[in-house]
């Protein structure tokens, strides 16, 4: 089971740091990913870190204005997001791969939490 939070209000250029924590499995043996959808479109990658957190991906719209990371410890996956702009509102979902491949493709993730939902204002 998954469970993100974190997500609410902000004026653009404002940061937030979403918050995936896992229960119920290992999710630390796996990669994770941080996707996003926005009212009447398609939901999208945003970014994805390996079970080791030593390689990561990002989608170019967040490319160096976010960054994804874990703690496995914890069993916790985090999106820091800074430099946030209106098009970044969506409702933002954290997932898990059955695999150590880093996927971009909603369809290589097995797990998805509930989704947090981000607002920014202009």
């Amino acid at each position: 089971q998954l469970q993100a939070s974190g997500g609410g209000l902000v004026q653009a250029g404002g940061s937030l740091r979403l918050s995936c924590a896992a229960s119920g499995r290992t999710f630390s043996s796996y990669a994770m990913g941080w996707f996003r959808q926005a009212p009447g479109k398609e939901r999208e990658f945003v970014a994805g870190i390996v079970w080791t957190g030593s390689s990561t991906k990002y989608a170019d719209s967040v490319k160096d204005r976010f960054t994804i990371s874990r703690d496995n410890v914890k069993n916790t996956v985090y999106l820091q997001m800074n430099n946030l702009e209106p098009e970044d509102t969506a409702v933002y979902y954290c997932a898990s791969t059955d695999g150590i491949v880093l996927l971009t493709r909603t369809t290589g993730y097995t797990y998805w939490g509930q989704g947090t939902q981000v607002t920014v204002s202009s």
